[in-house]
């Protein structure tokens, strides 16, 4: 682990506790307040009630099946976006241009609320086993992952548009399939540059998560909100909140330094002589390869 890695991290460590401690600071030094219960507040963190774990739990659910949507629709779209066949490219910068374009709100009521009201579709009941997905569950993982698919296809892009063309070339010459340049050859040299955002739009779907509130799913918002109108300890409740989504957003902080680790290894030997971040392996073994050939 590197003195830079060590640095964000006791930074990142040290944000949290600071954040933490005044929001127990205004909480509990305002005990001479009627109106401010601290003991709501101490209850939310350290004996949740079931309904609260339940929008915690949910809330992280969603993220991850929402983001993982999103990621691979990005890759379609992104590849779509840089076919020569035009008409993918038009539907993928359509499809770009529609959902960044929009609010994720209009989105959430247009296609919840909008399409049921018309006729045209009505969104169903998932289940799978034991497990049963409510509609508004269910229409908010797919409304959350098209939209975050819009956002990573140009992420995506950026990341494919980063490895050096000449190893796209390379493996044409050695006849890979363009299917198989971009799995075995071009994505993986592209994580480099996409993870480090993709790991930003996350932490971002964790929070973007509480506008589900709008179609009724009970992730951790709409369970504290609801839990606030019935004890009127709306200060409490949401500092609880806040704390739970800093806890969420910190802990993937931590796993998201770690994967960018694992993917930037070498990177700095790579990088050298002015080369930029390119990765010439590939290139240097086709050129070993082809070496015997010429002679």
């Amino acid at each position: 682990m590197t003195a830079s890695t060590l640095s964000r991290f006791g930074t990142r460590r040290a944000a949290l506790a600071g954040c933490l401690v005044l929001i127990a600071m205004s909480v509990a030094g305002c005990t001479s307040n009627a109106n401010i219960r601290p003991q709501f507040f101490w209850d939310s963190l350290f004996h949740p009630s079931p309904a609260l774990v339940n929008g915690i739990g949910l809330t992280l659910v969603i993220s991850v099946v929402a983001q993982a949507i999103g990621v691979v629709l990005g890759v379609f779209a992104a590849i779509a976006k840089m076919a020569k066949f035009s008409p993918f490219r038009y539907i993928s910068s359509l499809y770009v241009w529609l959902f960044r374009g929009t609010p994720l709100l209009v989105q959430l009521m247009f296609f919840y609320y909008g399409f049921p009201t018309a006729g045209i579709f009505k969104w169903p009941a998932i289940v799978f086993g034991p497990v049963n997905i409510l509609p508004a569950v269910f229409a908010g993982i797919i409304i959350l992952g098209i939209n975050e698919g819009a956002y990573m296809a140009e992420i995506v892009r950026a990341g494919i548009l980063s490895v050096d063309p000449g190893q796209t070339e390379a493996s044409k010459s050695l006849g890979m399939t363009y299917g198989q340049t971009m799995r075995r050859i071009v994505l993986p040299q592209a994580a480099r540059v996409i993870i480090p955002p993709l790991g930003n739009e996350f932490n971002n779907m964790l929070k973007t998560t509480s506008l589900l509130t709008v179609i009724s799913v009970f992730e951790l918002y709409n369970t504290t909100s609801v839990a606030a109108g019935h004890s009127y300890a709306t200060l409490e409740l949401f500092a609880g909140a806040a704390v739970w989504y800093l806890l969420m957003t910190t802990t993937w902080g931590f796993v998201q330094a770690r994967i960018e680790r694992r993917f930037s290894r070498g990177t700095s030997t790579l990088s050298g002589g002015g080369a930029g971040p390119r990765n010439p392996g590939f290139a240097a073994r086709f050129m070993s390869l082809r070496a015997p050939i010429e002679q």
